[in-house]
């Protein structure tokens, strides 16, 4: 080590000879790496660009009629998809509008209830996910997502009505539970068109008041209810006068 400084310091001239040289040639090979590094992200982009253009060419070569075709598949495809996720959302709706299941299979109102809950996150999910239409321009991903949504709604509702019908009101006290059964023969009363209009509202009132607190009833359901409950009472008034 000592000979190496006692060298420099013997020939530290030869600095102000090749200084300039090192210096240049230090910057020379950095902007040749950046021209290097330039030289390959264009080469890259390059391809990007011919693999673009080579697929527009391929489905520009496509005869018209195998397009047509595909597209037709890919719209069949998508309607049978459809098709079984509106049949999930009338099923559930069946359950939903109908007090009558409501009071039979209470756990299909209750969001408070697993599986219940894992349906209709499994029902928002697909919504969601929902085309506007069979002829709708989605990808093959988007397609794929789309049928495993629904496929999963199918299946949670499928695991949510059976255990609905296995438990029935197993969930209720005994106390509930014979509120329960009043609210259902109640509601008989209620739609029966051989009852009186006062026996049909007493009834009806009656049932909300039963299940008031006991299970959840949509506005949608209520609206059902109120006009199978008036819907006799109008067949029962006499004709207007001409």
């Amino acid at each position: 080590m000592e000979e190496f400084f006692r060298f420099l310091g013997n020939y530290f001239w030869l600095w102000f000879v090749f200084g300039g040289a090192i210096v240049g040639g230090v910057r020379g090979i950095q902007s040749w790496s950046a021209r290097a590094a330039k030289r390959r992200h264009k080469r890259r982009l390059e391809i990007i660009r011919a693999k673009a253009e080579a697929k527009a060419l391929a489905a520009a070569a496509l005869p018209a009629g195998v397009e047509e075709a595909d597209k037709r598949t890919r719209a069949d495809r998508l309607q049978r998809l459809m098709d079984a996720h509106d049949d999930v959302t009338r099923r559930w709706l069946e359950y939903e509008l109908d007090v009558a299941k409501l009071i039979a299979f209470p756990t299909m109102s209750d969001g408070r209830e697993a599986l219940t809950a894992a349906f209709l996150r499994a029902k928002k999910v697909a919504d969601g996910l929902r085309p506007a239409s069979p002829d709708a321009r989605i990808d093959a991903e988007e397609l794929a997502e789309y049928r495993d949504a629904v496929h999963d709604y199918e299946v949670a509702f499928d695991v949510a009505e059976q255990d609905a019908r296995r438990v029935r009101d197993s969930g209720f006290t005994e106390a509930e539970r014979k509120r329960l059964e009043r609210a259902r023969q109640l509601l008989q009363v209620a739609v029966d068109r051989s009852a009186t209009a006062a026996e049909r509202q007493v009834a009806y009132r009656r049932v909300r008041d039963e299940l008031d607190g006991l299970i959840a009833v949509s506005d949608e359901a209520i609206e059902v209810l109120e006009q199978k409950v008036a819907a006799p009472l109008e067949q029962r008034r006499p004709p207007e006068p001409t």
